[in-house]
């Protein structure tokens, strides 16, 4: 009778390992956005496991102990059955059994079923496992304590609070898996990894630059300037005075219109010799350069507008930006009826690529897959420079970062157009 309680009792501590390793299986390997998005739901089970997961070595602490309790007691009580049905024996019968019985039953088995169904496993051992915490909570502190203290007798410190990722990286490494995996396509992914990027890229990087600005006099005649904006893709167009770079206002084709039908109806063409644009124009409003796109499309929305003019930290202007130029940095150009046809990168046969100089290297990597560089420039040009360390000349040719450049255009001091190819060794799926 003795020898059939004490096999009973084994099986029962194997049957409490088995629970014990799959829970920390289960509770590690869970995915909190899914137990979040259960508990949301009223799923007791998940709110448990959520809590359980805010102290993670508590958690592992109370669990290892458990584990190793109910596993040395189980070989312990094999050992002392099996000793006295096979003598010396059975000290050695009893290590044999009990490591197939422990890593089978009570190790391999329990975690394979937990780390295929982590959720649902982790919303039934979470109410159990909350139970075995609170009952463990002294033991666990007091082990807690000794484990830091010896680390740190040997130089190491511990930050139980610290995360391995911040979070934004962590969802960045999911989405790459997922797409090396083939869960997630290349352009799903390009605008998900764009909306992570928003708060880390700056203004200056997606502005359009100053050269490229279409303004016009606010001192001009009132018909030079009504052509202009009827003639201009633009909705919005800054109006300087004095010299270009100073900005007084903003005219809005809509506001524009108006102004100029209400002075028709009331005094007929002739009245537009009084037309002041000035009264039409919108205040400007100036951002810093270094304001980052996550930040300036919050403040766009705030503002319920959708324009700013960028100066640097002198209040020169450097260029503009729309909301449309930070969406676009999402889900790719965005265009209309009235928007200008850019041209954009031109394959050719021999793998290499005619590109405008302008193009942004963040622009050519999404497109073709490559990895340049963005730290140090914007544009593909501005890189060329900046690894020349002079301005080239038209027919130059350089190779860093394990491609080709050559210098097919240049206007004055600006770069225009060049022809890139990845050498040996460069990843390049190619253009759209």
């Amino acid at each position: 009778m003795d020898i059939w309680l004490t096999a009973a009792a084994i099986l029962l501590l194997l049957g409490l390992s088995a629970f014990f390793s799959g829970s920390e299986t289960a509770l590690t390997a869970m995915s909190r956005a899914a137990m979040h998005r259960l508990a949301e739901q009223g799923s007791p089970g998940a709110r448990a496991a959520l809590k359980l997961s805010e102290d993670s070595e508590r958690l592992i602490g109370a669990i290892l102990l458990g584990n190793n309790l109910v596993n040395i007691l189980s070989a312990s009580l094999a050992t002392a059955m099996l000793t006295v049905l096979l003598g010396e024996n059975g000290v050695a019968w009893a290590t044999l059994v009990m490591t197939v019985l422990v890593l089978v039953f009570a190790e391999v088995m329990p975690k394979t079923y937990a780390i295929s169904n982590p959720e649902r496993a982790a919303t039934r051992v979470a109410p159990v496992i909350s139970v075995v915490v609170r009952v463990f909570a002294p033991v666990v502190t007091v082990v807690r304590f000794i484990v830091r203290q010896s680390l740190r007798a040997f130089g190491v410190r511990t930050d139980p609070d610290a995360h391995a990722f911040a979070a934004f990286e962590e969802i960045r490494g999911a989405i790459d898996l997922h797409h090396a995996e083939g869960a997630v396509q290349k352009d799903d992914r390009d605008r998900l990894l764009a909306a992570l990027d928003l708060r880390n890229r700056e203004v200056a990087e997606v502005m359009r630059h100053r050269r490229g600005i279409a303004t016009i006099n606010a001192d001009a005649p009132p018909q030079e300037i009504l052509n202009f904006c009827l003639q201009s893709p633009y909705t919005r167009i800054p109006i300087w005075r004095g010299e270009a770079e100073n900005i007084v206002g903003v005219i809005h084709a809509k506001d524009l219109l108006r102004a100029v039908n209400a002075l028709i109806l009331k005094g007929g063409v002739e009245a537009m010799a009084s037309f002041d644009v000035s009264k039409v124009a919108m205040e400007p409003w100036f951002v810093p350069d270094t304001t980052s796109l996550d930040e300036q499309m919050r403040e766009f929305l705030r503002r319920r507008t959708h324009f700013a003019l960028v100066v640097d930290e002198y209040g020169a202007l450097q260029g503009l930006i729309t909301l449309e130029d930070i969406l676009e940095e999402i889900v790719g150009d965005i265009a209309d009826e009235h928007d200008l046809e850019a041209e954009g990168v031109r394959p050719e046969p021999d793998g290499g690529f005619v590109v405008e100089g302008s193009a942004t290297i963040r622009d050519l990597n999404r497109l073709c897959e490559w990895k340049l560089p963005d730290e140090v420039a914007t544009t593909i040009a501005g890189l060329v420079i900046h690894e020349a360390q002079t301005i080239p000349t038209v027919g130059q040719v350089f190779r860093f970062h394990n491609f080709r450049f050559e210098v097919l255009e240049r206007q004055r001091n600006q770069i225009t157009r060049l022809r890139v190819r990845p050498l040996g060794g460069a990843p390049t799926q190619g253009a759209a």
